[in-house]
């Protein structure tokens, strides 16, 4: 709770706002869901960036529901412009993929908008690759991508 001002911030940049359109970040329900985890990524105690991964089998028609038990999606958003070009989403991205695979996790899903060039460059270079077309969802439409350890 201690972070949503600087979420909402973040969220209101036109960098982020492209591709994660909202105006509320979450509240205080949302944040003690206990299927989605949540992290503000800092380095040398700069917060930069949004972090989340979920169960993708905590909502009954999520489109990455037919992956095996135990999978996990993610998202995330580099909120402070200086930090976006220098490598630091794919060593923040990849290091919580390291800590999901050594827990167990057998695959990480992740959902960018098709035409999210620079997050699928970054997803690919992490191991991912597209499972199907783009499509719609209630989330919006999505290139379905995933990774396996």
């Amino acid at each position: 709770m201690d972070d949503l001002d600087l979420l909402k911030a973040w969220q209101a940049l036109p960098h982020v706002r492209a591709w994660w359109d909202t105006d509320e970040p979450y509240d205080a329900a949302e944040l003690n869901d206990p299927r989605v985890a949540r992290w503000v990524v800092s380095i040398d105690q700069r917060r930069f960036a949004f972090m989340q991964d979920y169960s993708v089998h905590g909502w009954d028609d999520h489109h990455f529901a037919d992956l095996p038990m135990g999978a996990r999606g993610i998202d995330q958003y580099i909120g402070d412009p200086d930090m976006i070009g220098a490598g630091h989403g794919t060593a923040f991205i990849g290091a919580r993929m390291h800590m999901l695979f050594d827990a167990g996790t057998p695959v990480i899903a992740t959902d960018p908008h098709p035409d999210n060039a620079r997050a699928i460059s970054v997803y690919r270079k992490l191991g991912f690759v597209p499972v199907g077309s783009p499509r719609e969802t209630q989330w919006g439409l999505i290139l379905p991508m995933v990774a396996k350890r």
